[in-house]
C-alpha cells in the first residue's frame, strides 16, 4: 500500500493484471483484499473471504466461458469456410477493438490533458465532465451496431457473389 503514492502509479498495477487477464472480478477481490489489510484485518480473514467470493463465481464463469466458447466456435466455423468470409470476419473482429480502444484512450488522454493543463471551454469543459460509464454504454451500442450492420451487409449485399470466382478458391 505505501509502494503507490500517486494515481499515475496505478497505471503499472493496471499493467500487471492485463498482462495476467485476470477478470474485473478477481481485480475487485484484489482492492478489496488491499483494503482490508490497510483497515487491519488479519491475514486469515483476507484469505478465508477471498477463497469464498472466488468459490462463489467459479461456475458463472464457467457457465459464460463455455456459451463464449460455443458462440466463437459457430462463428469461426462460418468464417473459415470461405475466404471472402474470413477476409470479412477479420476486419470486423479487427476494427471494432481498434475502434474501442481509440474511444477509450482518447477520452482518457484529453482527460488528463485537460486537468494537468488546466483547460476551460466548451470542449474542454465536456470532456472533462465525461462519464466512462456514458462511454462503456455507447461502446456496447457500438458493438450492437457493428455487428447488425455488418450482418445486413453480408445478407443484402451479396459479397460472396461479387469476387470472382477464381479469387474465392485461394
Amino acid at each position: 500500500m505505501k509502494s503507490i503514492t500517486k494515481p499515475w502509479q496505478m497505471y503499472f498495477l493496471g499493467l500487471l493484471f492485463g498482462l495476467g487477464f485476470d477478470t474485473a472480478t478477481e481485480v475487485a477481490l484484489l482492492v478489496l483484499a488491499g483494503y482490508g489489510a490497510a483497515s487491519g484485518l488479519p491475514w486469515y480473514v483476507i484469505n478465508t473471504s477471498s477463497s469464498a467470493c472466488r468459490s462463489f463465481s467459479r461456475p458463472g464463469m464457467s457457465l459464460l466461458d463455455t456459451i463464449d466458447g460455443s458462440f466463437m466456435n459457430f462463428a469461426y466455423g462460418w468464417a473459415f469456410s470461405k475466404p471472402v468470409r474470413k477476409v470479412y470476419y477479420n476486419l470486423i473482429i479487427t476494427g471494432l477493438p481498434v475502434a474501442v480502444a481509440l474511444i477509450i484512450g482518447t477520452a482518457e488522454l484529453l482527460g488528463l490533458l485537460a486537468d494537468k493543463a488546466d483547460l476551460h471551454g466548451a470542449f474542454w469543459d465536456l470532456i472533462s465532465g465525461l462519464d466512462l460509464n456514458t462511454v462503456g454504454f455507447v461502446i456496447v451500442g457500438l458493438f450492437f451496431a457493428t455487428w447488425a450492420a455488418a450482418l445486413a451487409v453480408w445478407k443484402l449485399g451479396p459479397i460472396e457473389e461479387k469476387r470472382p470466382a477464381k479469387q474465392q478458391a485461394d
